[in-house]
């Protein structure tokens, strides 16, 4: 019986390998729309992040500059208005003679791949979750960034992700999600099964680093509550938002904050202590196949496929975007959507700041501005 199963599912995705050239049927296959969601992304205004790729975070500096961003080849940008446009700022790595193409995966280990962005108020310090040399900062007027910690008890930090900074206690948590796999190696992680992720606290004056959690699938996003009582970590190959308790009486304690209809990226907080999260992609049945048995995306991931091939399989053909906000126990209070991917797609983070969204994507060459007026 096992091997008539396993029979059938090496048949479905050997066909779905031959049909992946061809035109599918997108309609079956992509991910509905979400239930009460509210098709209106569409109507964002789009800024080109010229001669860059995947603008994957956005942070805005204490006296309300930028926002800045960090880019597929390495750099961390800087958005200086319409007539100048962005400027660098940043660079995590000093090896850049190679770093000349807007995106080459098979470089990120030598240019770096600065992924969550935070600045510090209190200095103007900003420090940067690079995927492959670790938490890193850089001062107030950029330049080149400096190690914070390349490794957690001992293990390396191999896919050091996001970050969010707790000013009153002078701490750092941020994620490593995958002790296995490098960020260009990401479906690799969602598809396997792998659950190495972890979530790290960093205490600034004593230099000490923590993990506080392990074993997580695909550890992402992270933000903090507006009351510091609770830090949410996104847990994004589960779909879920995690919550570990940091005060109070379930001071240790881990629940499930919310459950989110997609896969979730980065994680921010607004000024009345809601949440946004940028959904990668929905869930939709590919997606729910692939992730159903860990043996079933094992052998996705030995078929001929490249990574394009692989992840447009994953997302249903075609690209959408899904903005997630959250209240503060957990409870969906909107979701946002480009159900057509007009305008944008792959959403990795939203930043709420004036009444608008900022909305970055880590496989677009744009970030996007969406009007809440």
């Amino acid at each position: 019986m096992a091997f008539s199963k396993l029979g059938v599912v090496a048949a479905a995705l050997a066909i779905a390998a031959v049909v992946l050239p061809l035109k599918p049927p997108t309609h079956l296959l992509h991910p509905p729309p979400v239930p009460g969601a509210h098709d209106r992304l569409h109507a964002s205004k789009v800024v080109p992040v010229a001669g860059a790729f995947g603008p994957e975070s956005l942070a805005f500096d204490p006296s309300g500059g930028g926002p800045y961003t960090g880019v597929a080849d390495g750099r961390i940008l800087k958005w200086e208005g319409d007539e100048r446009g962005w400027v660098d700022f940043a660079v995590t790595s000093s090896q850049r003679k190679e770093c000349i193409r807007p995106f080459a995966p098979e470089l990120e280990h030598v240019c770096g791949r600065p992924l969550g962005l935070r600045f510090d108020k209190k200095t103007g310090d900003l420090y940067i979750a690079d995927a492959y040399f670790g938490l890193m900062v850089v001062g107030p007027d950029g330049g080149l960034a400096t190690l914070v910690a390349n490794e957690a008890e001992g293990q390396p930090l191999r896919f050091t992700n996001d970050l969010d900074i707790d000013e009153s206690e002078d701490v750092i948590y941020f994620t490593d999600s995958s002790t296995a796999f490098h960020r260009r190696e990401f479906m690799n992680s969602c598809l396997s099964g792998d659950k190495t992720g972890r979530l790290m606290k960093y205490d600034k004056a004593s230099k000490e680093l923590k993990v506080l959690l392990r074993g997580l699938a695909l550890a992402n996003g992270v933000a903090l509550s507006k009351d510091g009582l609770f830090l949410l970590v996104a847990e994004t190959a589960t779909c879920r938002i995690l919550r570990l308790w940091l005060k109070g009486p379930n001071a240790g304690k881990l629940d499930t904050f919310a459950e989110l209809p997609g896969y979730p990226d980065n994680i921010r907080r607004n000024s009345r202590g809601e949440f946004w999260v940028g959904l990668h992609t929905k869930k939709g049945p590919v997606s729910r196949f692939l992730l159903s048995n860990s043996l079933i995306g094992n052998f996705a991931l030995r078929l001929p496929l490249s990574f394009q091939q692989l992840h447009s399989f994953f997302v249903g053909w075609k690209a959408d975007a899904t903005a997630v906000k959250l209240g503060e126990e957990g409870e969906i209070l909107e979701v946002l959507e480009d159900t057509e991917g007009k305008t944008v797609q792959f959403i990795s983070e939203v930043e709420e700041r004036d009444n608008k969204l900022w909305i970055a994507s880590v496989m677009r060459p744009f970030i996007a501005i969406f009007d809440l007026d």
